[in-house]
């Protein structure tokens, strides 16, 4: 679909794991500069004890066993980090047996438990060692597999900054001890880090939190508990407008709703796979009259229910169902973020259940309407990924060979079809019962974001014993294919708060015009028109209060709304609307039937 109305982008034949784009040295830059910071750190808290340092994207972090690192220590620690960086230090690596690396490290315990891992594992054992003149006397040794640059000369020392001090637990398990790790961002070269660091600040300006909190979007309360947002009557609004397309949209496309419960029997979990291989993200059951009820995880097993509550032949598929659901998953309490990371949402799921012939088109079918729904909330700039099985590691998916080939060749084909020839491969990264079409989506600072899936399922069609008559009269297993093109309305909201910079389009925006009188003369005047608009449909605040006008103007204006309608004497006679646009300021007096209509039909094209 190359057209000027979206922007696929296809990062040709790209796989788990490759280099990220900055340039093919920027990962042993990385690395280099995590044991150099490692080096600083020992040199100020000699008796610390050393954890992990490995790259992460765009930079690095380092785990130290102490408590005793401020703010002001970063600093220090950054300085002396690029003195060293400009002393052209070397980097040597050399294969230890287990017993040299126990030698090498006697008095660092996390580097112990790790050396007896990796003999466990019989694993290669190799450090590195930084080195000023000769690798017989190195300044520092570090446990690690590399890769590393050969010197600190081939290092831009500007080209990084130590950027937090955080807590982390060992492996990240609650039972282990805290450790203090230091974050730092690292790149090739001086103007990519302060590239980075501008769309940061931007990003910093979009942070959906702090929007949520100026445009009384949502909140996360304590008392509520963690991961659970309330929104607020303006949040609500904007919830309610996306759903709403949303939903509407599928329902024109051949989909019917259902609606099922937040709940179910441990019975129905059991059977569907989910109290095995996903208990760890599933709140503990509870009982009601001698049964156990989980909140459900997931709507999949539910809409199965459905299915099966009545015989189902050919002539009935495909069968499309979508259920705006909310379900509950358990995440780590560290891994929360606003509301692109929580424990309660509600997705824009749907199942498709048709027959192997029919899987082709639905898939078609299923990209063209995720490109038209995020289209219209202005993303246009997508990445393709198929994720497949790793034919290496078959014992890892389930399903037979003649299903995996059919499945994926449906999802390839109908990309290839669509124009979508060069998206990238992710080999292993399918989900176990099958495999998938993410797209990501790029923000206006060029942030990418994982919103959309389209999902075969090779477990619970079996589990369930789920069936259709073909037209011969012999009875055949159908398709299932999960699709959620929003994601979950939470997830989406975050991240079109951050892509619009909570300026919404007036189609979708929780107030599409705010009326302020300028004095409380035209209180009345103001009020009718209010009165009127609302009758159109239109949302609408009164801005009537006893602040000054400037006041009410700018308040109107840091709430992001996209007309503001002044009116007055000159108005009121006219009757018309002096009118002031976000992002074009005074378009001048305007009828107020004339700008009504125009406002109408800005809406209806969802510009």
């Amino acid at each position: 679909m190359r057209n000027s109305k979206n922007n696929i982008k296809k990062p040709a034949g790209r796989k788990k794991g490759l280099a990220p784009a900055e340039g093919p040295n920027v990962d042993s830059i990385r690395h280099s500069i995590s044991h150099i910071v490692a080096l600083a750190t020992m040199e100020k808290f000699p008796k610390a004890k050393l954890g992990i340092g490995p790259t992460i994207e765009n930079g690095f972090y380092y785990d130290f066993g102490l408590k005793e690192i401020t703010d002001e220590n970063l600093k220090s620690i950054e300085g002396r980090s690029r003195e060293l960086l400009k002393q052209g230090l070397k980097f040597k690596k050399e294969i230890v047996t287990p017993a040299e690396a126990k030698k090498i490290f006697k008095d660092q315990p996390f580097k112990l438990e790790l050396i007896d891992e990796l003999k466990k594992q019989k694993k290669t054992i190799s450090i590195y060692k930084t080195y000023d003149k000769s690798p017989k006397d190195p300044l520092f040794i570090d446990l690690c597999a590399g890769p590393h640059v050969k010197s600190t000369s081939e290092i831009d020392p500007e080209a990084f900054k130590l950027t937090s001090i955080a807590g982390a637990y060992w492996k990240g398990d609650e039972k282990n001890p805290m450790l203090q790790r230091i974050y730092g961002l690292a790149f090739a070269s001086k103007k990519a880090l302060n590239d980075y660091l501008v769309v940061q600040a931007e990003a910093e300006k979009r942070d959906h939190r702090k929007l949520g909190a100026e445009l009384e979007l949502f909140m996360i309360s304590d008392e509520v508990g963690q991961g659970l947002p309330l929104f607020l009557p303006k949040g609500s609004r904007l919830r309610h407008e996306i759903m709403t397309f949303a939903l509407n949209t599928y329902l024109k496309n051949g989909y019917e709703m259902v609606t099922t419960p937040h709940i179910g029997s441990q019975k129905l979990w059991d059977r569907s796979g989910h109290t095995g291989f996903y208990k760890d993200s599933m709140y503990a059951p509870f009982g009601i009259e001698g049964e156990n009820y989980l909140l459900k995880p997931m709507n999949c097993p539910l809409h199965i229910q459905l299915y099966k509550s009545k015989p189902r032949s050919y002539r009935d598929l495909p069968i499309r169902w979508t259920e705006m659901g909310t379900v509950y998953r358990y995440e780590r309490s560290g891994t929360l973020h606003g509301l692109t990371r929580v424990r309660g949402f509600t997705q824009d799921d749907a199942h498709i259940f048709c027959t192997p012939e029919q899987i082709e088109d639905e898939v078609k079918k299923a990209l063209k309407l995720t490109i038209y729904i995020l289209g219209t909330f202005g993303f246009r700039d997508l990445e393709m990924n198929l994720s497949v099985r790793d034919p290496k590691k078959k014992g890892d998916f389930i399903g037979g060979d003649k299903d995996w080939a059919m499945a994926e060749k449906a999802l390839r084909l109908a990309m290839e079809e669509m124009r979508f020839k060069d998206f990238a491969y992710d080999v292993g990264g399918a989900a176990f019962y099958g495999p998938k079409i993410d797209i990501k989506v790029s923000d206006a600072i060029g942030r990418k974001w994982q919103l959309s899936t389209i999902q075969f399922d090779f477990n619970e069609p079996a589990r369930f014993d789920m069936a259709y008559t073909d037209d011969k009269g012999k009875e055949k297993r159908p398709l299932m294919v999960h699709r959620a093109l929003l994601g979950s309305l939470e997830r989406f909201m975050g991240v079109y708060i951050e892509h619009v910079a909570g300026a919404f389009p007036v189609w979708i925006a929780p107030v599409q015009a705010a009326i302020i009188p300028i004095s409380e003369k035209f209180n009345r005047y103001a009020k009718d028109l209010e009165e009127k608009l609302m009758a159109e449909d239109i949302r609408t605040e009164l801005y009537s209060s006893a602040e000054t006008l400037g006041r009410r103007i700018r308040a109107a204006e840091m709430q992001k709304i996209p007309y503001i309608l002044i009116v007055g004497e000159a108005e009121m006679k006219s009757n018309t609307v002096s009118v002031r646009k976000r992002g074009e300021g005074d378009l001048g007096a305007k009828p107020v039937d004339a700008f009504l209509q125009n406002l109408k039909q800005e809406i209806k094209n969802r510009k």
